[in-house]
């Protein structure tokens, strides 16, 4: 009997494994490449600003800032290889979280 159960418990171990591993494969064969970084976030003036770079060499990436309790995300495009500082707003409002690279 514990031979049995000990049978029955492996197999479910190996099934679960694999479930996980070909699920892992699909959600990253759906995420779109991560293209633009991140270099710095920094103020000038009144204005808040985030240095991207745009690391793949042979495509243009899109990308939006993240920023907490603003009615619109900003977005854009990033040509191949360009580093570029962008504004995103001013001082007295929230600093960006993150930057989501996005699809064209």
């Amino acid at each position: 009997m514990r031979k049995i159960i000990a049978i029955g418990l492996a197999a479910v171990a190996c099934s679960a494994s694999l479930t996980l591993s070909t699920a892992a494969d699909a959600a990253a064969a759906d995420r779109s490449p991560q293209c633009v970084k991140v270099r710095k976030y920094f103020n000038e003036g009144h204005n808040r600003y985030v240095r991207l770079t745009n690391l793949c060499g042979k495509r243009t990436s899109c990308f939006t800032i993240v920023i907490p309790h603003a009615p619109k995300d900003p977005r854009g495009r990033l040509p191949k290889g360009e580093t570029k500082d962008v504004r995103y707003g001013k001082t007295s409002g929230p600093r960006a979280l993150f930057v989501r690279n996005t699809p064209c």
